[in-house]
């Protein structure tokens, strides 16, 4: 069931106009502002999203769990919310932040409601380019977001989440965001496709299906034999939230299967499969994440403007010989994707399917499936 569906028939809940908000960041820096939600507060790790629509989808996606999601664009929520946008049955950020959260005239079901009923605390009319400066400048950080009074002043000693050093990076975040069970999805198709799901977006299943495959969506700690027996043509290691180096054991799992079934990884899963072939991780001082982000295939020189959403980056120099850049990132540099020299295993650190941005990246997925046959 879509968010959206249990949103509209959700009673609202009932907000005082009079509340207020305080971000306080790791060095002792705050910000305030009006309020939405319950009082109280919640931490993570404050990241922002340069996407201008999209909204719904990344506030439902996975990826985004344990962080607190800043907007940059300033007018969100002016289109309200739809049924099939939604990246996952809830909201996965644990807070939310803009410069201003409109509401539609036209549209029944507003942003607004879909962050009250999800209980989700959000701060807005707040300067967020201030916001957005000091994280380009520090780098993402842990924070806390705390709903209060008007009149009160909270501290923030004592908020979990506010000292020098984030828990984000060793917190198992994966084990929280994808299928506890298997699922199958579409009927039988061209294609039998295993995902590994670290947290999957809807959109990737969809595109996949779409495309003649039957899915299978497996929990992302499937046991190597259980995912051979399937006999799949190909495996697809979904994104998800997290430093890619803590998930040993998936590692492992994506090691065992390197040679054995042809892989695509995408997001977290392009970090995986590098770290299973023995490369290394680092973190991006604040991330890439929006939907216009201009990556450059390195050996026919076409550039695709793309939907991303990641904290940590792939290294060049630890890759081993079989596995070669076929991507880059055209505003740093940092790896974008991987191709095998010989097998059909290929990886992308942006997302294929979009959602919410440009779909031109798809044919990623189009080329991987061909070479499957």
């Amino acid at each position: 069931m879509e968010v959206i569906e249990r949103t509209s028939q959700a009673t609202p809940v009932k907000q005082n106009p009079a509340t207020a908000a305080t971000l306080f960041l790791a060095d002792g820096t705050s910000f305030k502002g009006s309020g939405l939600g319950e009082r109280g507060a919640t931490s993570g790790e404050l990241v922002f999203t340069t996407a201008m629509t999209g909204y719904q989808e990344a506030l439902t996606d996975p990826s985004y769990r344990g962080q607190i999601l800043l907007f940059t664009y300033p007018l969100i929520g002016n289109y309200g919310v739809a049924p099939g946008h939604a990246q996952s049955d809830r909201i996965q950020a644990s807070g939310a932040i803009f410069s201003t959260l409109s509401s539609p005239a036209d549209c029944t079901d507003s942003l607004r409601e879909l962050l009250l009923s999800s209980q989700i605390p959000v701060l807005y009319d707040v300067d967020t380019r201030a916001i957005a400066q000091w994280i380009r400048n520090q780098g993402a950080t842990s924070a806390a977001l705390a709903l209060h009074d008007p009149g009160d002043e909270p501290s923030p000693e004592g908020l979990e989440g506010t000292g020098g050093s984030s828990e984000y990076d060793t917190t198992d975040f994966v084990s929280q965001a994808g299928v506890t069970r298997s699922e199958l999805h579409g009927k039988s198709g061209k294609y039998l496709v295993a995902l590994l799901d670290c947290g999957n977006k809807r959109s990737v299943t969809d595109e996949l299906v779409r495309r003649n495959a039957q899915v299978a969506v497996l929990p992302a700690r499937t046991r190597v034999d259980d995912i051979v027996a399937l006999n799949p043509d190909g495996l697809v290691i979904s994104n998800g939230p997290g430093n890619p180096a803590a998930c040993t054991e998936i590692i492992e799992t994506v090691r065992a299967l390197y040679t054995r079934i042809p892989i695509f990884g995408i997001c977290l899963g392009h970090q995986l499969l590098a770290l299973a072939a023995g490369g290394s991780t680092f973190k991006l001082k604040f991330g890439h994440r929006g939907a216009n982000h201009p990556v450059q295939d390195v050996e026919t020189g076409r550039a695709f403007i793309t939907t991303q959403n990641h904290g940590f980056a792939v290294d060049p120099d630890s890759l081993p010989n079989d596995l070669i850049v076929s991507h880059l990132n055209l505003n740093d540099g940092t790896v974008e994707g991987l191709r095998h020299r010989t097998l059909p295993t290929r990886s992308v650190q942006f997302h294929p399917e979009g959602a919410p941005g440009p779909k031109d990246a798809g044919v990623m997925l189009d080329e991987w499936l061909e070479s499957l046959t």
